[in-house]
C-alpha cells in the first residue's frame, strides 16, 4: 500500500511540475524551455524547447527574447559530411498544424547571442518566443547544470559531440 501511494504523490507531483512548465497562445503549445549555465566570459548561450502547433493555421517562429541577451537567433545543427555545421535560419521555421518541432542540442536550437553575464544554474529565466501570426509568447527557461545535455523534467536522453569537427558558417 505505501508502494501504491509513493508511486501516486510522485506521479501527482510529476505532474503538477510538467503543466507549470509549459506556456500556450493561438493554439501553439511550448513545453520545458530550457537552457544550460554558461562559463564565466561566455558571450553566447543556447535555448531548447519543444514546439505544437494545435492550431487550425501555420505558424512562423521568428525569433524570441532572452533576459541577460541582445537578441536571440534561430539556428540548425545538422552533419555535412563528417563535419557538424551550424548555420542560422533567418526566415525562422514553419509549424504547421499538428506538428511538432524540438529544439535539442545538436539540432534545432535557439541562439542566445549578446550575454550580458554568465547564465548561472539557478532561478528560471524569462524569455519570450516571436511567431508570425500569434506574435509574442512569454517564457521562462530553466537552467541546467553547464554540460547538460537535457532538461531534467524533458526527458530527452543523454547525447554526446565531438566538438572538434564542428563548423560554424555564420562566424567568419
Amino acid at each position: 500500500m505505501k508502494q501504491l501511494l509513493l508511486a501516486f504523490t510522485t506521479l501527482i507531483a510529476a505532474t503538477g511540475f510538467v503543466a507549470a512548465h509549459q506556456f500556450e497562445k493561438s493554439g501553439l503549445l511550448v513545453l520545458h524551455p530550457w537552457t544550460r549555465a554558461t562559463p564565466e566570459g561566455a558571450t553566447v548561450g543556447a535555448g531548447y524547447l519543444t514546439i505544437t502547433n494545435n492550431g487550425k493555421e501555420t505558424d512562423r517562429l521568428t525569433g524570441g527574447a532572452f533576459e541577460g541577451a541582445d537578441h536571440v537567433e534561430i539556428h540548425e545543427m545538422k552533419m555535412d559530411g563528417d563535419k557538424m555545421t551550424m548555420r542560422q535560419l533567418k526566415d525562422g521555421i514553419e509549424i504547421r498544424p499538428g506538428a511538432t518541432v524540438k529544439f535539442n542540442p545538436g539540432s534545432y536550437h535557439l541562439m542566445l547571442m549578446g550575454l550580458k553575464n554568465p547564465i548561472a544554474k539557478g532561478p528560471n529565466i524569462k524569455g519570450s518566443l516571436t511567431f508570425e501570426k500569434a506574435g509574442s509568447v512569454d517564457i521562462d527557461y530553466k537552467v541546467e547544470d553547464i554540460g547538460a545535455m537535457d532538461s531534467s523534467d524533458a526527458g530527452m536522453g543523454e547525447m554526446k559531440m565531438d566538438d572538434s569537427k564542428m563548423m560554424h558558417d555564420h562566424m567568419q
